[in-house]
């Protein structure tokens, strides 16, 4: 069987002006990087402003697993069928991290024939938008101590900085870290810490950034610091901001790229959906739907992370209103979800599969309590049995909702028609009743709660006392009305990474609060989730590498 990687680079690829013009873009808009991605420019944005927006469709998954679900592989199939129906789409997608590349999860371009290409470049540095985002972050970082180094006017408490560094690679010697040590030439030592770039907050507030404009404006309102009074001190304060946003400015363009069947897909911005937002920057996801007549999106992990921040945050914040969903799942994670162990998987199993289906119900049901019509998309593994695939179909049904089996794995766009006509039944006549999980005005604590017990399906939250108080400041600050992103892991409903299927009744711990003001919500963080991931005993960086012709294995 053919890899990833080397189905991608038996692709004939079209030249990217093409896909462009395909996609309603002229040559004039388009930055080439190479023949085969490119950026588009700013300007072209603005004349798209007024057309009207195409039909949204979200693609989640159910909480993934080692057995893997094709939620991006999903994304891109739905999309090219489509297409391939007579249905004008686009696709937006977020770029990958290189944590998870040279990791444990690979790259994020789908796979077998439906990947987005060129998934090398793609995977690796792209068009260097993530390099800019690092280096945003690492400026403001910078311009804090150096603050601090040159008599600090503005009184900031160096026991009070909340800003850390930030690198796009898997590291956790750099999780807590003391800095300037070496003398007074250095500056005064204090504790410090590095996130990886997806969990910066220059991340968040580059993906919801609706212009250059707003861009600047959110980057200035991230907070830094305290005084000892207790004052907030802003990017804005330290001058930083105007100089963040001539680092980013060329990065907010979106960049076009294609399928491996020629669909044109936006792949801009990627907040992990674990620790962070998880969904492609509102910039590309407006021109997408600007368009096409569809875009197919997708949220990261599961749809108790990803898809509940698309849609109390992403969409909140953006004015979006999605037109339906799709839930991606295979029998292969059931059985995982219902006990079964890795190496079992193959076997045909009724009674595991109906266990792990508690996993997928709750998910479809969560999307449900939005007002989204929901379809489950079932990838087909050669092991799965007409009786397991039954066994789903006949509980999805019990639901109101229907499980497609789909192929486009092997078989590209054909493998995905069927999902795509039923999308096309979904979606005809815009009828979705789309409304955030939660209202406004609800206290910070209450939102957590909210999606503790809607979504997680907790008993409750435990909020230590130091996390209550900071959100009653936050409140009395004035940031009592911005929603917020729980990060949490991403293999359970729970805090517990191996409570699989359904847990229900336990207890959400919530560790820590951080306030991203440029973002614009408050981050939960809960149980033993890191902003910072550590690499596996095995990373795929060891198996990454080069041939004897200088070409890159390994990669997938």
């Amino acid at each position: 069987m053919s890899t990833d990687l080397e189905i991608a680079r038996a692709a004939t690829l079209a030249p990217i002006a093409e896909i462009a013009s395909r996609a309603g873009i002229p040559d004039s808009a388009l930055e080439p990087y190479g023949r085969y991605k490119a950026k588009i420019s700013l300007d072209f944005l603005g004349e798209t402003e007024s057309r009207p927006e195409g039909a949204l469709v979200l693609v989640t998954g159910i909480n993934p697993t080692a057995a893997g679900e094709g939620k991006t592989t999903t994304t891109i199939g739905l999309g090219d069928a489509l297409n391939s129906i007579g249905t004008r789409t686009m696709i937006a997608l977020r770029e990958p991290s290189l944590g998870p590349c040279f990791g444990v999860k690979g790259g994020a371009t789908g796979g077998g024939k439906a990947q987005v290409a060129p998934m090398e470049d793609i995977n690796l540095h792209f068009t260097g938008d993530f390099h800019a985002i690092t280096s945003a972050n690492n400026l403001l970082a910078a311009m804090v101590d150096n603050h601090l180094y040159w008599g600090n006017e503005l009184g900031l408490d160096a026991r009070r900085i909340s800003w850390r560094r930030a690198l796009d690679m898997n590291d956790r010697a750099l999780r807590s870290i003391t800095g300037s040590l070496g003398g007074v030439a250095n500056g005064f030592p204090r504790e410090d810490g590095f996130d990886i770039t997806v969990a910066s907050e220059v991340m968040a507030v580059f993906c919801l950034a609706k212009d250059l404009a707003d861009l600047q404006a959110r980057l200035g309102r991230i907070i830094v610091g305290q005084t000892r009074e207790g004052k907030n001190i802003t990017a804005r304060d330290l001058k930083a901001d105007g100089a963040m946003a001539a680092l980013l400015r060329d990065a907010l363009a979106p960049n076009l790229v294609q399928t491996l069947e020629g669909s044109p897909a936006l792949v801009h911005g990627g907040p992990f959906a674990n620790i962070a937002h998880g969904c492609n920057s509102v910039i590309a996801t407006r021109l997408a739907l600007r368009l096409a007549d569809v875009v197919v999106t997708e949220a990261g992990f599961g749809a108790d992370l990803g898809a509940e921040k698309f849609l109390d945050i992403k969409c909140r914040k953006a004015g979006l209103k999605p037109d339906a969903c799709v839930v991606v799942a295979t029998v292969r994670a059931l059985k995982l979800h219902g006990g079964v162990a890795k190496a079992a998987l193959g076997t045909e199993d009724i009674a595991a599969v109906k266990r792990g289906i508690s996993n997928l119900r709750r998910h479809v049901e969560n999307c449900q309590k939005f007002g989204l019509p929901v379809v489950v998309a079932l990838n087909r593994f050669t092991s799965d049995t007409d009786a397991e695939i039954a066994t789903v179909k006949e509980a999805m049904e019990a639901l109101g909702t229907t499980a497609i089996l789909c192929t486009h794995w092997g078989d590209g766009a054909a493998g995905a028609q069927e999902l795509a006509r039923h999308v096309q039944g979904l979606i005809a006549g815009r009828t979705a009743k789309f409304e955030p999980l939660y209202a406004d005005h609800i206290s910070l604590a209450g939102k957590i709660e909210t999606v503790a017990r809607e979504i997680y399906r907790a008993a409750s939250v435990a909020f230590p006392p130091p996390v209550l108080a900071k959100l009653k400041k936050f409140e009395e600050q004035g940031f009592g009305d911005v929603p917020v992103c729980i990060a949490k892991t991403q293999y359970s409903f729970s805090a517990d990474p191996k409570a699989m299927g359904a847990p229900e009744g336990h207890v959400l711990p919530v560790r820590d609060v951080r306030l991203s003001a440029g973002a614009g919500f408050v981050v939960a963080i809960c149980g033993e989730i890191m902003t910072m991931p550590g690499l596996p005993r095995h990373p795929a960086a060891e198996t990454i590498g080069l041939d004897a012709e200088g070409r890159i294995e390994g990669l997938f």
